[in-house]
């Protein structure tokens, strides 16, 4: 199979992320919809990335959905819980939150390379904010754990990693290892394993 997406995209590596995790075989291609000639649009309609391409043809789009997908592919680990409906909406609900960080900080993004006179500073702050305060929420909720839910790796810390990933390269000011010093020890930890290595090598 194939992962279609770029370097930059916080959601392509949360894709990138899980399949690294499970050591799902598959060739990361490099092709951004905000490049000329990209051929995205070929295989997801929406001209969206991440998609992967299955080895039949079939695409499949958006990150959440390319997660779930590919955590049924095998059990080693199993980043969703299967068959505890709590446990689930936990690690879900952790993963929405890593979402809602990227959303806002795309959003931030967006605005901040429009022309100075366009730039709505309004949003901006909206967005900024939003992102201060669901890291004091997920810092308060790790504490001292050594996983975002439960007791063992889940999609949950893979979306967080691929969201603070994002804010180092989007928002370098935003200190938010000195402001949270145990999320900072929690990311340095995940840093060490091979999924993310091979991800942030990239």
């Amino acid at each position: 199979m194939k992962l279609i997406g770029s370097t930059t995209s916080p959601y392509v590596r949360k894709a990138r992320l899980v399949l690294l995790e499970k050591n799902i075989p598959h060739t990361f291609v490099i092709d951004s919809p905000h490049e000329p000639n990209n051929t995205v649009a070929q295989f997801n309609p929406l001209g969206r990335i991440p998609a992967l391409i299955l080895d039949d043809g079939t695409c499949v789009f958006d990150s959440a959905v390319i997660a779930e997908y590919a955590d049924t592919l095998n059990d080693t680990p199993i980043l969703i819980p299967r068959n505890d409906a709590l446990a689930r909406m936990r690690v879900r609900r952790g993963e929405a939150l890593a979402d809602g960080i990227m959303d806002s900080a795309v959003v931030v993004r967006m605005e901040l390379i429009r022309p100075a006179e366009k730039q709505e500073q309004g949003n901006i702050d909206l967005h900024y904010r939003a992102i201060t305060r669901t890291l004091e929420h997920i810092a308060a909720q790790l504490g001292q754990s050594e996983w975002c839910v439960g007791n063992s790796i889940s999609l949950a810390d893979l979306a967080l990693v691929a969201a603070l990933v994002y804010l180092d390269l989007r928002q370098p000011e935003r200190d938010w290892r000195g402001a949270h010093p145990n999320l900072a020890a929690w990311f340095k930890r995940l840093g060490t394993r091979p999924s993310v290595k091979a991800a942030l090598a990239e």
